[in-house]
């Protein structure tokens, strides 16, 4: 539940992923360790060619021809995951011997390979934890909260010292990781009185940990920690019956975690290897990466993902897909390099083709409902326009229907627009297209561009009646556009945007 790695701001990045075992959890029986599932395979990835490398790793990207898409792999005929680049240099694996563990002197044999332990249908459940409860565990996190930090870090002490093959999967930095901890803790405390709430919270953040190799077995070696340090700083207050309303608490929340963990482990792995076959730097401080995933990736445009590098182990950042999915399998993504950012500086600045990223699970609601037709307004400032120009181009493959798409893109600078004139050429060829470039600093500004903060430019072309928003880019745009465009006549319900869900991540 809690996040490994310091937060990272600025344009089309934030904090990501979670830290394996935050909240511990009861024990449930597991099952074998290797599920199978059956991936959407386009026959063009799974006929990618693959020229040799020096340690194993492809050399690059080699031709591909279309290919029409076949029908889907059905059920009956189960595909296990096996990694293509698991020999790679300097691969983060989370499992036997690999270096996080060496480097915490954890015997290889201690840890298994990353696998899921669903829950089995004879597993028992635990009584949930009632109302009385739910009071005496958030009158302890009041209690807690002077010091939270402190009881946070006793926590992790506790957990390292107990559980030290948990240290690997875990980032090296942990100073953000107390707060978001105890965060996650309130919220839980909060939602535990409605289960359609705490699921709806809980599902996608035991997918997430998924990544980690988190094993369904962690979590009641991490609820012991987490007991004994709330224990300790809980005050007069705590007694036996505090204890009993915080596990049957952590009970619920490792069940629901779990339950969501197996969902998502009947279709898809943990995560993928992906390697970089192309770094084009569009700007000094923006990267574009096109990555060559080791299996079919299965993603919506407008949607993003978690990214982990080589160069900081267990440390996750999102980032949106900036295409349309393609017939080759590919997958772009554009990068800025933000200050004091760990993630974004490596993939802008360091990757280069032959490198190997891994990718966490496709997520986002930031996707078109094609069957509704309703006009599409969409602001993309910086290298949010990557998912921007990600939905146009579906929209160009799928057919308007009709409906018109006028798209905003910002930035402070004419050089910063470093998609404006693939976008015109896109507008050029479909009269539902309209492109506005908006710069900030009006010094250069390309021909026909507004200028202006792109909120405030977006609204004087109002109203926008009948349109669905679509917002990325900064967080303070994003923000600031959604309260603007709400006085332009886009209701609530139709301003669609990840910040939500990228907050989730973060904590």
């Amino acid at each position: 539940m809690e996040q490994p790695g310091a937060g990272e701001s600025g344009a089309g990045e934030s904090a990501a992923g979670t830290g394996a075992g935050a909240l511990g959890l009861t024990p449930v029986p597991a099952v074998p360790a290797k599920p199978t599932w059956a991936p959407v395979v386009p026959p063009a990835v799974a006929a990618l060619p693959v020229a040799s490398g020096p340690a194993g790793l492809p050399a690059g990207p080699a031709p591909v021809t279309p290919v029409t898409p076949a029908a889907p792999v059905t059920a009956s005929a189960p595909v296990s995951f096996e990694p293509l680049f698991r020999q790679a240099p300097a691969l983060n694996w989370v499992g036997p011997d690999d270096r996080w563990t060496r480097a915490w002197g954890v015997p290889a044999a201690v840890e298994p390979p990353p696998a899921l332990e669903p829950v089995g249908a004879a597993a028992p459940v635990a009584e949930p934890p009632g109302a009385e409860d739910l009071v005496l565990v958030r009158a302890c996190l009041a209690a807690v909260a002077p010091d939270a930090d402190r009881a946070m870090a006793h926590f992790h002490a506790l957990m390292f010292l107990r559980h030290p093959e948990l240290r690997a999967m875990f980032p090296a930095a942990m100073d953000e990781q107390r707060t978001r901890l105890f965060q996650a803790l309130r919220l839980c405390a909060a939602r535990a009185g409605d289960p359609a709430e705490l699921r709806a919270y809980l599902g996608p953040l035991g997918r997430r940990h998924r990544k980690y190799g988190a094993l369904t077995r962690h979590y009641a070696s991490v609820a012991d920690c987490l007991v004994a340090a709330l224990a300790r700083y809980g005050g007069s207050g705590w007694d036996g019956r505090t204890e009993a309303a915080w596990r049957r608490l952590l009970a619920l929340v490792s069940r629901l975690m779990v339950e969501g963990a197996e969902e998502e482990a009947r279709s898809a792995p943990p995560w993928w290897q992906a390697e970089v076959v192309e770094h084009r730097q569009a700007t000094r401080d923006v990267a574009v990466l096109t990555l060559r995933p080791d299996q079919a990736y299965p993603f919506r445009a407008g949607q993003w993902a978690a990214v982990e590098t080589p160069w900081w182990p267990r440390v996750w950042r999102p980032y949106s897909f900036g295409s349309a999915p393609r017939p080759d399998g590919l997958l772009t993504l554009h990068v800025k390099a933000v200050q004091a950012g760990w993630v974004s500086n490596a993939l802008v600045h360091r990757a280069r083709p032959g490198d190997v990223l891994r990718l966490g699970a496709a997520e986002g609601a930031m996707t078109v409902d094609h069957a509704a037709g309703r006009d599409l307004l969409c602001l993309g400032g910086g290298t949010g326009i990557g998912p921007v120009a990600a939905l146009v181009e579906e929209v160009a493959e799928r057919g308007a229907a009709g409906r018109r798409v006028e798209v905003f893109y910002g930035a402070r600078r004419a050089a910063e627009l470093y998609r404006l004139e693939e976008l015109r050429e896109l507008a050029d060829r479909h009269s539902w297209l309209t492109v506005r470039a908006v710069v900030s600093e009006p010094a250069g500004a390309p021909a026909g561009a507004l200028v202006g903060d792109l909120p405030e430019v977006a609204a004087r072309y109002a109203p926008w009646h009948g349109f669905a928003a679509y917002l990325s880019g900064p967080e303070a745009m994003v923000r600031a556009a959604s309260a603007v465009l709400r006085r332009c006549g886009v209701p609530d319900g139709s301003v669609r945007h990840d910040l939500a869900a990228r907050e989730e991540e973060r904590g």
